[in-house]
């Protein structure tokens, strides 16, 4: 996809992955609608992006429902969506309340099905578009402390692969990144924060080392450009997202060949 011109809608781009994917967009001429909680962050990244600023609680059902629409009124139809927000609440899985867990379901996974439920159907009326989502690597091997989160990110992975079925033959492209520990990023400190966690990643830093930002931004978009399928980083730890999906794949491939992907289709 040529991204010159493109309407770009990124969540959580007020500050790290998401401001970061935001000037590699507009570094090649994309139009951006910027969504965040955070307006003094949005206002940054639009200052030097050109952006639109478009504030949102995401971990709001009422604020997620008819966003897509809202946006496309505003800034017109939507050709690539990132589905880059987030929220990881790093503890004790028995000590957790519940708010938070149902926080974490909500903007991690909740929000990312219905943002890209909204955006799909313009993109096959338009016959073209994408999706952007950013998942994890703790989606195929998780940490203590991050049992809820790493749950969320494999939801993310596998809910894509199951749409990815589904919009076969039709110029949907989906990118699923899976990454490590990004900095400097706000996240990252917060899943150190905890200790077992910290010691996790300590233990694994020679096969998971710390991922930069404007690294993982830039791949992240040369990926939509090229419809590639996945971003994994640091590379040398793709056995573990390429053994966890090779299920899906198999089932792609081998057991569902003639099956209709879509009612009627």
């Amino acid at each position: 996809m040529n991204l010159d011109g493109r309407h770009v809608v990124i969540t959580g781009a007020s500050r790290g992955l998401g401001a970061a994917m935001a000037d590699q967009f507009a570094a090649k001429g994309a139009t951006l609608t910027l969504v965040a909680r955070t307006v003094s962050g949005l206002d940054e990244v639009a200052a030097r992006t050109g952006g639109r600023v478009h504030p949102a609680d995401l971990s709001d059902p009422a604020q997620v429902e008819g966003l897509i629409g809202r946006i496309e009124a505003k800034a017109g139809p939507v050709d690539v969506l990132v589905n880059n927000a987030g929220i990881d609440l790093t503890g004790a899985f028995v000590d957790m309340p519940m708010s938070d867990i149902q926080r974490m379901v909500q903007l991690n996974a909740i929000t990312v099905a219905e943002l890209t439920r909204q955006a799909l159907p313009g993109m096959i009326e338009r016959g073209g578009g994408h999706v952007l989502q950013v998942s994890s690597m703790a989606g195929t091997g998780t940490f203590p402390g991050i049992a809820v989160y790493a749950a969320t990110k494999s939801f993310v992975t596998h809910m894509t692969a199951g749409i990815r079925l589904e919009m076969n033959g039709l110029p949907i492209g989906f990118t699923v990144v899976e990454t490590g520990l990004i900095t400097p990023t706000d996240m990252a400190d917060s899943v150190l924060s905890y200790a077992p966690t910290r010691a996790s990643f300590k233990r694994f830093a020679l096969l998971l080392p710390d991922t930069d930002v404007k690294k993982l931004a830039a791949k992240a978009v040369r990926a939509v450009e090229k419809s590639k399928r996945s971003v994994r980083m640091p590379a040398r730890a793709f056995l573990f997202p390429m053994l966890t999906n090779l299920p899906r794949r198999m089932a792609a491939l081998l057991l569902l060949t003639g099956v209709p992907r879509r009612d009627g289709k």
